[in-house]
């Protein structure tokens, strides 16, 4: 009689616990809609329409968030829309599922070479060299981008002179 309570609450609690364990879906299992519109949205970058290439991913990201694919799609996107802080974010929210994806660490940097953080994309370099032991496309591609540099647009806009009214010494800036 005294165990019987303690029995009790012990049976119920394994049982609560038992089922809420066979409703979930793994952490790998991305729901097939999501990869269905993850395709769709990768075809329509490649045939250049980047417009209905963003909706699709982003579609195919609200109906499964953990679609790390569909984020680097559209970091590619967006950097092809010549929006490189807008595609580092979505590197970010790649890296945040899976921290050693190739794919994103050298999309990220090839980005921050573009909004010309060359130094943080060496970074980047240096953990794609780490992830990836031989060496990888990813990381050729990342190491040829920062060979090249920054665009020019960029570099000029980094350092801009003042010219002050006269009688006064030029400054320059930068952002």
């Amino acid at each position: 009689m005294r165990f019987s309570p303690i029995a009790v609450a012990l049976s119920l609690s394994l049982a609560v616990v038992s089922s809420a364990g066979q409703g979930q879906k793994a952490d790998d299992q991305i729901n097939p809609r999501s990869l269905a519109l993850l395709q769709q949205g990768e075809a329509a970058r490649r045939a250049g329409n980047l417009v209905a290439a963003n909706d699709l991913l982003e579609t195919a990201l609200a109906v499964d968030p953990r679609n790390r694919a569909a984020f680097v799609a559209l970091g590619h996107v967006a950097q092809a829309q010549q929006l490189p802080g807008k595609a580092i974010r979505f590197y970010r929210e790649a890296l945040v599922l899976e921290p050693n994806d190739p794919a994103a660490l050298g999309g990220q940097g090839e980005a921050m070479v573009q909004k010309g953080a060359v130094e943080r994309a060496k970074q980047n370099l240096a953990k794609l060299q780490a992830v990836c032991k031989a060496g990888c496309p990813a990381a050729s591609q990342l190491a040829a981008a920062i060979a090249k540099g920054p665009p020019v647009a960029v570099v000029t806009a980094q350092a801009t002179t003042i010219v002050p009214p006269k009688g006064q010494e030029a400054t320059t800036t930068k952002p």
